[in-house]
């Protein structure tokens, strides 16, 4: 018999005096309604009584009282569960830092051992030989360090497997060795640190051959399942092209030998792309933990060889793969290694970094690997949940094609449909055309309904960068894209998906601008990468395009690398036209941008930034600098953009398509190099900086007006006391907790804003550049534009004006709350009015 304590109704409180007894049929009629609602109403539960005449002899006091407590066993059970699986990660986590910890014990040994037979040796051929030779020195006392030896074997029989077996258990080795051992000096990147909720313990390797990258981790998925999902690359590495495997040998051990050739896209269009021909072999250890280990089959490995190269650079997996061990009340541990060569020496000079970055492979790879395989865990789990109805799967296979898309225009393979268009005499922009039917999906129909239907052209090109950060560039590009789209061009994308494409042919210059509007779809567990569909509310683009006028055009976005602190992190933005159906196979010709950082990054902060751009805008090459300046002048890092953008054509205006693509991308190279030169952090203290505005004060003065005339009108300091000097005042502004920003005051203009602090940008969501297309009055509601407009007079005479609480707009379209404003004239030396300023305070996202 179930038994429930009564709650006495007028002190709340649980009268241990009595007890109330339900039969198994009362709690099973009961149990049936808190499924249904955990929560019922009085008249819900007067009605219960009503309708169960098993509950009949149960005052309404008591049934509330049982919801109650059932409401708190489900809490508390569900409290139990999350605190045990914490502790189930805790206890995974302590076991795979003592691992760790032993591993780097034994590496500690290692290199003391390797220490003192160098000091040896040095002692030893300084007293017997006046040979002063380093090299032959250093060399004689390296005898184990990672030289990555590929012994011969070309004895093996490639068609016996045998001897397959004899080089899968060598890899097994070496692969393990790295895994667990000391065979390569693995160093920890920065940020990646331990922890029940973390990515897992990832780093880089130090002085051997190629690249490698290495992580462990903790997952909540079998290790079966986790296998599965790993050999599945297409599914996760977005750099695969393709995966065959030509050939399956089972082995005597109960594992498996699988032969694969696998090509991979090049990440721009400046090198060509890479292809391995390798061997993987899937076993299991005597503890039960999971094996699949791959390299590639090589002349010196032995081995069958592989399919020829043809267009692609053969690239060499060395030793790599999986280890993957069950934890105990389930889950898995996982250990991944990758290593390779990427043959460096074919690629340009200036992208060999990009080739030689562990950094870069274990962005692209090792941390991929482990985001995928969490993401699956949490989504089968249930712990994630996604708007709009779809499937984490179908969104999935979204972000997939909009980056497979991507990549397919930017390396143009001609075994896809792919050839070149002459060009125009200018190498800048290449463009490549695709009139292969299966190119664009649907595009059969429209080659059945519109003959003329000519295919898809892709216009792209790659650019240099100087101290550009990948992530802010990215960023910008995402929410202003004012800032470089043509709405024309916007207008022809989208038409292509309309029963009559080609509405508006080419690009025409002076079109009007349009606002866009970002709806989220979906994010990844670290919010590293988003899906979004972008609305562009567009205006009538000309007289003759009336169809188009006020029709909203839609994107589906694809948004990734946009967190400054991920050390070789490549920062992309792709998109691509979709209608308002948005049906789960929509047909997507995918456009975009992509920064890959060439250089290592630097560990200098960067939290002034923000600050120091603020310096350039306002003031120029020759204003004054803040403090934090010195610490950007050191920061240098070079980064390659590669841009791609598709269109369909018919045929008798592919001529036309073509030279509208090309003033189009080179339009846009122009937009990305002048806003690469705001946000670079080297113009601080260059002679390049951005021209200042006509008549804008030194960003210092500007400081000083605004504190001064809010003083005078206000009668009290907007800043604290002792930020007297103008630097200190400079840096309290900016910093100030309320959002403060200016605007310019212009006859029969409107107002513009000029500067905004760091929280008045975050509030209207936009940064210094993109601030001055922000007009005041598209950011106030109509209460709040009537209550300006009410209260001008006051402020011209007055000098100021408080604000009530009201609703505000920031430039991606979101509401904004604010307890209160104050808007006061700021007065330059002379006592003239130099602009109007605002405060908003307490404000926050509604």
């Amino acid at each position: 018999m179930a038994l429930v304590m009564h709650k006495d109704s007028s002190n709340q409180q649980m009268d241990t005096s009595k007890y109330v007894r339900y039969t198994p049929e009362q709690v099973e009629a009961l149990e049936r309604v808190y499924a249904e609602c955990p929560k019922p109403s009085s008249l819900r539960r007067q009605q219960l009584i009503r309708e169960c005449p098993i509950l009949s002899n149960i005052e309404p006091k008591q049934i509330k009282v049982w919801f109650q407590n059932r409401r708190c066993r489900e809490k508390q059970r569900k409290e139990s569960s999350r605190l045990q699986s914490v502790n189930r990660k805790l206890s995974a986590m302590n076991k795979l830092l003592m691992e760790e910890n032993d591993r780097l014990q034994k590496q500690v040994s290692h290199l003391v051992y390797e220490n003192g037979f160098m000091r040896q040796q040095l002692h030893s051929t300084s007293g017997t030989t006046t040979d002063n030779s380093c090299e032959s020195v250093v060399m004689s006392g390296q005898p184990q360090q990672q030289q990555n030896p590929n012994p011969q074997h070309s004895n093996r029989d490639a068609n016996n497997p045998a001897g397959l077996l004899a080089i899968a258990e060598e890899t097994l080795a070496e692969f393990l060795s790295k895994a667990t051992g000391t065979a390569v000096d693995w160093v920890q990147m920065i940020g990646m640190k331990p922890g029940p909720d973390s990515i897992g313990i990832v780093a880089v390797s130090r002085n051997c051959s190629g690249v490698a990258a290495r992580a462990c981790g903790l997952v909540s998925l079998e290790p079966m399942k986790v296998a599965e999902i790993l050999k599945d690359r297409l599914s996760w590495y977005r750099d695969c092209r393709c995966l065959n495997v030509l050939s399956v040998i089972p082995t005597g051990n109960g594992g498996t030998i699988e032969l694969i050739y696998m090509q991979t896209y090049a990440p721009t269009t400046l090198a060509a792309a890479r292809d391995f021909w390798t061997m993987r072999y899937t076993t299991s250890l005597e503890d039960g933990s999971l094996v699949v280990c791959e390299r590639s089959l090589t002349t010196s490995s032995g081995g069958p060889a592989g399919p020829p190269p043809s267009t692609f650079v053969r690239a060499e997996m060395l030793p790599s793969g999986y280890l993957i061990r069950a934890c105990e009340g389930g889950g898995s541990i996982i250990h991944i290694v990758d290593h390779i060569d990427l043959d460096v020496w074919s690629v340009p000079e200036v992208l060999r970094p990009l080739y030689e970055s562990s950094k870069i492979l274990a962005q692209k790879m090792t941390i991929a690997a482990l985001r995928h395989i969490r993401q699956i865990a949490q989504e089968t789990n249930g712990e994630i949940q996604y708007s709009g109805g779809r499937q984490p799967a179908v969104l999935r296979t979204f972000g997939q094609k909009l980056c497979r898309g991507f990549n397919d225009a930017v390396n143009g393979f001609a075994d896809d449909g792919w050839s070149a268009m002459s060009s125009d005499g200018l190498e800048d922009v290449t463009i490549v055309i695709n009139s292969s039917a299966n190119k664009l999906p649907g595009s059969q129909y429209k080659t059945s309904m519109y003959p003329s239907f000519g295919g898809v052209m892709c216009a792209k090109a790659s650019m240099l960068l100087q101290n550009v950060p990948p992530a802010l560039l990215i960023r910008f590009l995402r929410e202003h894209r004012s800032e470089w789209a043509d709405y024309g061009v916007d207008a022809y994308s989208a038409a292509s998906l309309k029963a009559s494409p080609y509405a508006v042919p080419c690009a025409r210059p002076g079109g009007f601008p349009s606002s866009q509007v970002i709806l989220p779809l979906a994010h990844t567990v670290e919010h590293e990468e988003f899906l979004e569909v972008v609305r562009l509310e567009g205006l009538a683009f000309s007289p003759e395009d009336v169809a188009l006028a006020g029709r909203d055009m839609y994107l589906l976005q694809l948004c990734n690398g946009v967190d400054e602190n991920a050390v070789g992190a490549c920062a992309q933005l792709v998109f691509a036209p979709i209608d308002e159906s948005f049906a789960d196979d929509v047909p997507l010709l995918p456009s975009g941008f992509r920064v890959i950082p060439l250089d290592p990054k630097t560990d200098e902060p960067t939290a002034n930034r923000t600050l120091d751009l603020a310096s350039t805008l306002e003031v120029g090459a020759n204003g004054a600098r803040s403090g934090g300046e010195a610490d950007l002048s050191t920061y240098n890092l070079r980064s390659v953009l590669t841009i791609a953008f598709q269109f369909t054509f018919e045929n008798h205006l592919q001529e036309n398509v073509a030279a509208m693509a090309r003033q189009y991308v080179r339009s846009i190279v122009g937009s990305v190099q002048r806003v690469a030169m705001a946000i670079a952090p080297s113009q601080l203290s260059s002679n390049i900086g951005l021209k200042p505005l006509p008549g804008s004060p030194e960003a210092l003065t500007l400081a000083r007006w605004i504190c001064r005339s809010y003083r005078i009108h206000v009668g009290a300091e907007l800043l604290q006391a002792d930020s007297q000097s103008g630097e200190a005042m400079l840096k309290q502004l900016w910093h100030h907790s309320d959002a403060i920003m200016c605007c310019s005051v212009k006859a029969n203009a409107s107002a513009v804003f000029t500067f905004a602090n760091q929280a008045g940008l975050d509030m209207l969501e936009t940064t210094l550049v993109g601030l001055q297309d922000i007009m005041l009055d598209k950011i106030l509601d109509e209460a709040g534009r009537k209550i300006l407009c009410s209260e001008f007079p006051k402020i011209m005479q007055q000098g100021f004006t408080n604000l009530p609480s009201g609703i505000c707009v920031s430039s991606m379209g979101r509401p904004i709350s604010y307890e209160q404003g104050v808007a006061w004239k700021v007065l330059n030396d002379d006592d003239s009015n130099h602009c109007l300023a605002f405060m908003f305070i307490n404000w926050s996202f509604v």
